[in-house]
């Protein structure tokens, strides 16, 4: 489903449900800690079509790909040797595969470049090349969507929402991961919610939102802001909380009964797509898919 037929906006007076965390996952099904997520989509292909068969019998009808560092920048950091773009066109083609015909769409996932544009430590004409290329092998392997997700440097994302729509005939979601701040509504490098979304809006986002951050429990002031300064469908997959350390691993705290508990306020705030990011699985979506789908048989509130 290409730009021409997907319309988002169509979900800004509704609600639907986006899928949940896709490395922590994998980790804690098997995928060993020398692999990096992204290349389980050639090395371990099984276990990421399984997962995202998980997420869609849990209700999801956003499925991203588990693609988010697959660029040549990451890449390169991480000394790994596979082919980026090869290992994007396959995780678009594993959850293009997963969804079938059911109806769910799939959003290409791109993460962060691994560059700060602030300090130049690579120049808007190299970052757009990288934005770029990813998106193109994205829409290569059947995408729907893209998200440009977890990003913290406003002045990136910007870049990365143009150099996307001029690379594919494809709508973009930018998201932004906040958990600084008083009210954890700036990113890391101080971009504030509500100057994030109205950059992302004027710079030709199809949907604005957030990820991960400090968790499900604290992001409910971002979301506010949000929508209080865009007029576009908000994206909205906060983490399970910040990890613990028990016994030598890291353990996300909220609960899939704990993590439901936050959602309504959520909806409320305006949140339009909801999922879940770092720390968040299929049980935590099927909990969240019962209770829209249940405010979804309400009858809606006079005015």
């Amino acid at each position: 489903m290409k730009a021409d037929r997907l319309d988002l906006r169509r979900y800004r007076d509704t609600i639907a449900v986006a899928d949940g965390g896709w490395s922590t996952q994998l980790r804690a099904r098997g995928l060993p800690p020398r692999v990096l997520p992204e290349t389980a989509n050639l090395t371990h292909a099984a276990l990421v079509a399984s997962l995202a068969r998980e997420y869609l019998a849990a209700g999801a009808c956003f499925l991203t790909t588990n693609t988010f560092a697959a660029n040549r920048y990451v890449f390169k950091q991480r000394g790994v040797k596979h082919d980026p773009l090869e290992v994007a066109r396959a995780g678009a083609k594993i959850a293009r595969k997963a969804v079938g015909d059911s109806g769910a769409l799939v959003v290409g996932s791109i993460g962060p470049s691994g560059k700060l544009l602030a300090v130049r430590e690579a120049s808007e004409e190299q970052l757009s090349a990288v934005f770029a290329e990813q998106a193109g092998a994205l829409a290569e392997g059947g995408v729907d969507a893209i998200v440009l997700e977890t990003f913290s440097e406003l002045a990136e994302i910007v870049l990365a929402i143009r150099a996307v729509k001029s690379a594919v005939p494809l709508l973009v979601i930018a998201s932004l991961s906040f958990d600084s701040g008083p009210q954890h509504t700036r990113t890391i490098m101080g971009a504030e919610a509500g100057e994030c979304a109205a950059a992302v809006q004027d710079a030709g986002a199809d949907a604005a939102g957030c990820n991960c951050g400090a968790g499900i429990d604290t992001v409910l002031p971002a979301v506010v802001a949000l929508r209080a300064n865009c007029e576009l469908p908000l994206w909205v997959k906060p983490s399970a909380g910040v990890p613990e350390l028990v016994e030598g691993e890291l353990v996300y705290p909220v609960t899939p009964e704990q993590f439901d508990d936050y959602v309504p306020a959520l909806l409320e705030a305006g949140a339009n797509i909801i999922g879940g990011c770092c720390g968040v699985g299929p049980e935590h979506i099927r909990r969240v898919a019962a209770l829209v789908a249940a405010r979804l048989r309400k009858p809606p509130r006079k005015r």
